[in-house]
């Protein structure tokens, strides 16, 4: 059997906006987290669902991703994953990995994708029998992150980077539900896009019946998040910058949300 066909995804929220994710294996049992903003809602989430945690993938070190991972990680005895550039600010990590190193997660083969910008140690997780990536806070749906560690074109490189290697019908989870303010801020730039459009109306009904807008994919958020598109020449022309590099443009779309 495929493990698409045994795997379970159940998100949840954490903390104001934060989400927790767990994947599960129905025939091995295996439990993989990935970021503890909380571990209080971690153990709720566990004991909601009967599972047992075997490991926990953590994409960064901000507070808001690894809070909760100590109190986790000894209740749980889950095995820590993490990019060695946090090994001196995270003391739980039993294993720390660099870029397109392949962790194996019970049957699990998970890929660490580096993604700096937002911090330098930022590692986005991709599951490829299963078609599941966690983009941590470099890839938001119709966003990515506020670029504090890295700068504007590193944060460009990455994102980039996620474009290559994610098939488009890869299922996208990241760590926070900001889609509603971000697809007001994606129609300052693309308002004639018809798929942006259509998704900020479908975040609004999301929203304003209490529902999540994650996960994204690939696919949509090519489509429509204009961070992801500064290489297109129809958001050149909509910012009028006609002929300028994707660095330049991703960098102007970026320095506009940082002011909105």
């Amino acid at each position: 059997m495929a493990l698409r066909d045994t795997t379970e995804i159940h998100q949840f929220p954490c903390l104001d906006d934060n989400f927790g994710v767990l994947v599960h294996d129905s025939q091995t049992g295996t439990t993989i987290a990935v970021d503890v903003p909380s571990a209080a809602a971690y153990e709720q989430a566990l004991k909601q669902t009967g599972w047992t945690l075997s490991h926990i993938l953590i994409t960064h070190h901000h507070w808001d991703h690894v809070q909760g991972l100590g109190e986790l990680k000894q209740k749980t005895g889950a095995t820590v994953i993490g990019p060695e550039r946090s090994r001196q600010k995270i003391a739980e990590f039993d294993q720390t990995v660099e870029d397109d190193d392949d962790v194996l997660c019970g049957p699990y083969e998970v890929k660490a994708i580096a993604t700096p910008g937002h911090t330098l140690d930022q590692i986005s997780w991709y599951i490829p029998s299963i078609g599941v990536a966690h983009t941590g806070d470099t890839l938001f749906s119709l966003g990515c992150g506020r670029v504090f560690e890295g700068d504007k074109e590193m944060m460009w490189s990455s994102l980039s980077k996620l474009l290559r290697k994610l098939p488009d019908d890869t299922t996208i989870y990241c760590g926070h539900e900001y889609t509603q303010a971000n697809a007001r801020f994606s129609l300052t730039i693309e308002p004639d896009n018809a798929d942006l459009k259509a998704r900020a109306e479908e975040v609004a009904a999301l929203r304003a019946s209490g529902k999540p807008t994650l996960p994204t994919t690939m696919a949509r958020e090519k489509a429509t998040n204009p961070f992801l598109r500064a290489g297109e020449a129809s958001v050149a022309a909509a910012l009028g910058m006609e002929g300028k590099p994707a660095a330049e443009i991703f960098a102007e779309i970026r320095t506009r949300k940082d002011n909105a």
